[in-house]
């Protein structure tokens, strides 16, 4: 009778790799679940809930994301729906009536794109330190370049992708 033993990563063997996704014409929530599941790196067979051992994720032409719903004519955006007028975002100072909303689409007006991106993939990772250690790992562009070509960065596995 042999007994069989579990794996355990941790910070020692765990070796990230650089992968690249292009978000153009993309879904911001599927795309962001997606991102979310490298990054906590439930991909890998070596997935150790208290380890980080996802990889890191370059995501280009973040400015040109969409949101689901029906299709609306824009001046600068091409992919505008009727969600991006209704998607709203919540920020409070501290002080009394310092709530402040902020829809999608004045967002991508004021050229803020990647951090429309960057709420869900935030919201979909642990609510904790290693949580916001993974968050770190995500670089987002809002054009077709990037710094990391040092890296070598790999594109996205299709399964990966939505």
């Amino acid at each position: 009778m042999s007994t069989t033993k579990s794996y355990m990563a941790n910070a020692k063997t765990v070796d990230p790799q650089w992968l690249v996704v292009d978000a153009d014409n993309m879904i911001v929530g599927r795309l962001a679940t997606k991102i979310a599941t490298v990054l906590m790196g439930k991909h890998k067979p070596t997935y150790t809930p208290h380890v980080d051992t996802g990889d890191y994720v370059i995501v280009l032409n973040c400015d040109k994301v969409r949101f689901s719903g029906k299709d609306l004519a824009h001046d600068t955006h091409p992919y505008f729906s009727r969600k991006m007028q209704q998607k709203s975002y919540a920020s409070y100072s501290g002080y009394p009536s310092g709530l402040k909303n902020v829809t999608a689409e004045q967002k991508l007006e004021r050229g803020q794109a990647a951090q429309v991106l960057s709420e869900a993939v935030r919201r979909m990772l642990p609510k904790n330190k290693l949580g916001r250690q993974m968050l770190k790992k995500l670089k987002l562009y809002a054009g077709p370049t990037h710094d990391h070509q040092a890296q070598q960065p790999q594109e996205m596995p299709e399964y990966l992708l939505p």
